[in-house]
């Protein structure tokens, strides 16, 4: 029999393909390379494999159709965001569907997750993980071998191909049962589990629906943007400024042929990028902000800028803070009123290991 594990890199995917090698099933694995995900799952993910000795299948959710549609589905995911702006009971019907396109292909008997019932608020209580198999068409055909003896039989388990005896009935937060297994099995240097999504994470929500909701096609390189240095709005315009130099490169390598780039010459300045159709009032601002995280003392400061060159000028005045700060995209206070679901409400967001 074999076995297709969604395995993000953390400690409850890793033990579910221990659990499964156990009972001699064949574990191969399939990680999705979110374009939200944090910055050592894809690598975490690749060297467990490796060193297990399973087949990694990479799917690549950063480019391409499936990055269109992961953006469709942020934009206005069926079921609701949670704390933040994470989708979590869309987001895990997406990489299912998936994952079930590719067991049929390459002959899996099933397919398993390192989910935990109640680990998780608002994707892994019994109601929502009904809900995510019922919407994936895996009603009863998914196998949660961590919390399995608490939840209801699968195909798996009635037809002998896994013993259910021998899998787990951890359930909730408490990561300590975890942290015993991985002791048994011998596993080590393991990712953080209070590490998770960053789309719970309230500032760089922020910034993504500032992103959606002036935006129309995304690309790539937007999502990579909002990683980098301080965003602030003007119209239909975004500046972004560079805090540090590998962010001041970073800002010149990703932006659009028709972004330009601001500096003050000559002193300690940050790179500024001006992105959207260009205003005198947008270039004013871009070259007063840049003035501002700028090591100029001067009222008044001579700015450069240009797109391949910097070969313009604009001399400006800094502007207050107060104008800094009205302009600069922050996370507004959260409405009370959930978007989704009111069940599944996520109070502190889907954080931890994300399976």
């Amino acid at each position: 029999m074999k076995a297709l594990v969604l395995h993000s890199g953390g400690l409850d995917s890793r033990l579910t393909i221990k659990l499964l090698q156990e009972q001699g099933l064949v574990v191969e694995a399939v990680h999705f390379k979110l374009p939200f995900e944090g910055c050592c799952q894809s690598d975490c993910a690749f060297k467990f494999a490796q060193l297990e000795g399973i087949k990694l299948y990479i799917l690549d959710v950063t480019k391409g159709r499936l990055f269109k549609d992961y953006v469709r589905m942020l934009r206005k995911p069926k079921h609701g965001h949670g704390s933040g702006l994470n989708p979590c009971i869309d987001c895990r019907i997406f990489m299912l569907k998936r994952a079930k396109n590719l067991a049929k292909e390459i002959g899996a008997d099933m397919i398993a997750t390192g989910e935990v019932l109640d680990e998780r608020p608002m994707s892994q209580t019994l109601r929502s993980m009904k809900l995510i198999e019922k919407e994936a068409c895996l009603e009863g055909k998914l196998l949660r071998p961590l919390s399995a003896k608490v939840l209801p039989e699968t195909k798996a388990e009635k037809r002998g191909w896994v013993d259910r005896s021998r899998l787990m009935d951890i359930r909730g937060r408490r990561r300590l049962p975890q942290i015993e297994l991985a002791k048994k099995y011998e596993l080590r240097n393991f990712p953080n589990p209070s590490g998770g999504c960053i789309l719970c994470e309230k500032e760089y929500s922020a910034k993504i629906q500032d992103l959606l909701s002036h935006k129309k096609n995304i690309e790539p390189e937007d999502i990579r943007l909002l990683r980098i240095g301080r965003h602030f709005r003007v119209g239909g315009n975004k500046i972004i400024v560079g805090r540090k130099e590998t962010e001041n490169e970073a800002l010149k390598t990703l932006r659009a042929a028709s972004d330009y780039i601001f500096e003050v010459p000559d002193i300690g300045s940050p790179a500024t990028l001006l992105t959207g159709k260009k205003t005198s009032e947008s270039i004013k601002m871009a070259a007063g902000i840049t003035a501002r995280y700028s090591d100029a003392k001067e009222k008044e400061v001579l700015v450069k800028y240009g797109k391949a060159k910097l070969d313009h000028q604009v001399t400006v005045e800094i502007p207050t803070e107060k104008t800094i700060n009205d302009l600069m995209i922050i996370s507004p206070p959260r409405d009370k009123s959930h978007r989704g679901d009111p069940q599944s409400e996520d109070k502190h967001g889907e954080k931890g290991d994300k399976e």
